[in-house]
């Protein structure tokens, strides 16, 4: 067992120490009040959301053991096809589902992301080098998800460490995408949205240090919020990282259910004021549209088409949309970025080298994580100046909204890319490549501590999800979940279902 966290030293771990809420029961079925459209989106026949199960079971109707083995048998007719599991926990499960926690989720089954701690549970961390590693105990956060009463099915599949945009580990292979089986389903919580998006379970529990809750929410058309920095995860002090990017949440289909999960981990030290009650946003906001890579990276026409139709939609919901070009040197905060990614990724080799007991190399270490572990130790005397420009960055972002209340962008440069093209036994100068012209968007984010979502909005004309990126300053979640909630009213995605589905 080991006995660090996601991403190391560097990128911290997650945790979260807040008791279960009491959720309410929602109806799955969505009625736009007002708005462009205004039909029903009714849930395809066989899914409920988590609330709407967990309701059930409270009432008798049904109960966690039936429900966890239709998520079982969900999960076994499609998972030939996605590859999405690292380690499947069923008896576990089934155990659990006799007692859960008495919380909002009491008795859902659900998927745990491969980078955090399940007590009882291999974590591979997506590494060759952890085989065998079972938990000796939950993270923090997944104590908060336990105590919600949530039944863990197994571990989601996830890319080495989770370094990079894509889910293709050597250790567990390839995960595709639902919607696509020739597409890659984004990362690093790849394996968590194409489970999702399959309808295999309502709701997984995602990570996001550079953008991995609202890639593969974009490239496999699920909602997925990044929340606040410090808001859902408590750390130990001697774990803090210099800049901390990491975040845990969920990927889920409703917003209710990522609003009710999100009630279930918040920390509440008085950092924040704890989420209040959500409703659906009843006023305008001026929201800045810029659809340009910060970097000046290829983005496809789909992709700008689709922002553009999403843009046109918030001025029909009353909103004001202003054109907005990002103030910020994009080369130099890439190549800042993803020094930081590189320290990560170092720290994660020296991690696997040591519980392996064997040295840093391509048989425990995959070759996408020795490339930025030499990039790392060729730049390493400038990682103090690099920390204190990602510090200064939060001010920097926040200036962004003075005269904007949400930035619209894409989450990524186009729709999901084919599998191997960030492949991590490929070439590294030309993965590298895929991977920031893909990964464009989402890093400032991390950075900043702020709120983001990828919002399910859109489809290229070969099907493939396209999401829209909303976000805001730091400690705004609540207004990114009232637009959503909005969004989800007026242009309802629940009934789409992709072509490789467990229904």
């Amino acid at each position: 067992m080991t006995a660090f966290t996601r991403r190391a030293a560097l990128l911290g771990g997650a945790a979260a120490t807040a008791l279960a809420a009491c959720g309410q029961k929602a109806s799955d079925t969505l009625t736009p009040t007002s708005g462009p459209i205004a039909a029903k989106a009714v849930p395809p026949e066989g899914w409920e959301s988590g609330l709407t199960i967990a309701s059930r079971i409270a009432g008798g109707e049904t109960t966690s053991l039936a429900e966890v083995e239709k998520a079982i048998a969900r999960a076994e007719a499609v998972n030939g096809d996605l590859n999405a599991i690292a380690t499947a926990s069923f008896d576990q499960a089934r155990t659990a589902a006799a007692h859960p926690a008495p919380g909002t989720f009491s008795g859902v089954p659900t998927f745990i992301k491969d980078l955090l701690d399940w007590e009882g549970t291999q974590t591979l961390w997506g590494s060759r080098a952890f085989v065998g590693n079972v938990s000796q105990k939950d993270s923090p956060f997944a104590t908060a998800w336990r105590n919600a009463g949530v039944v863990s099915l197994g571990k989601s599949t996830t890319p080495e460490m989770g370094l990079t945009s894509t889910t293709e580990p050597l250790v567990t292979g390839a995960t595709h995408n639902p919607w696509d089986l020739s597409r890659m389903p984004g990362g690093s919580s790849g394996g968590a949205a194409a489970l999702v998006a399959a309808r295999v379970v309502p709701f997984a529990h995602a990570s996001d240090g550079g953008g991995s809750i609202r890639i593969p929410a974009s490239t496999c058309g699920v909602f997925g919020l990044k929340p606040s920095r410090g808001r859902l995860d408590a750390r130990n002090e001697g774990n803090a990282p210099p800049v901390d990017i990491s975040v845990n949440h969920a990927v889920t289909i409703t917003v209710q259910d990522s609003i009710e999960l999100f009630r279930v981990a918040e920390k509440n030290d008085g950092a924040y004021t704890p989420l209040g009650e959500i409703s659906t946003l009843n006023r305008p906001l001026r929201i800045g549209f810029a659809p340009d890579s910060i970097s000046g990276t290829h983005v496809s026409p789909e992709t700008t088409a689709a922002l553009e139709d999403v843009a046109q939609l918030c001025r029909e919901l009353g909103h004001e949309v202003i054109d907005y070009k990002v103030p910020l040197n994009g080369a130099e905060f890439t190549d800042k970025f993803l020094m930081y990614w590189a320290a990560g990724a170092a720290e994660f080799a020296q991690q696997a080298s040591a519980y392996s007991g064997k040295p840093i190399g391509p048989d425990i270490v995959e070759p996408w994580t020795l490339g930025l572990v030499s990039m790392f130790q060729a730049r390493q005397s400038e990682f103090p100046e690099i920390i204190g420009y990602l510090k200064a960055f939060e001010a920097a972002y926040d200036d962004w909204f003075n005269d904007m209340d949400v930035l619209l962008t894409p989450v990524t440069g186009s729709p999901a890319v084919p599998i191997g093209d960030q492949a991590p036994d490929g070439d590294f100068d030309t993965v590298m490549e895929s991977v920031l012209n893909f990964a464009a968007f989402t890093a400032p984010m991390n950075v900043s501590g702020a709120a983001s979502m990828s919002v399910p909005l859109s489809w290229s004309s070969g099907g493939l999800p396209i999401g829209s990126m909303f976000s805001a300053k730091r400690g705004q979640d609540d207004l990114l979940f009232e637009l959503a909630m909005q969004l989800e009213m007026t242009r309802p995605w629940i009934s789409r279902t992709p072509p490789v589905s467990a229904l």
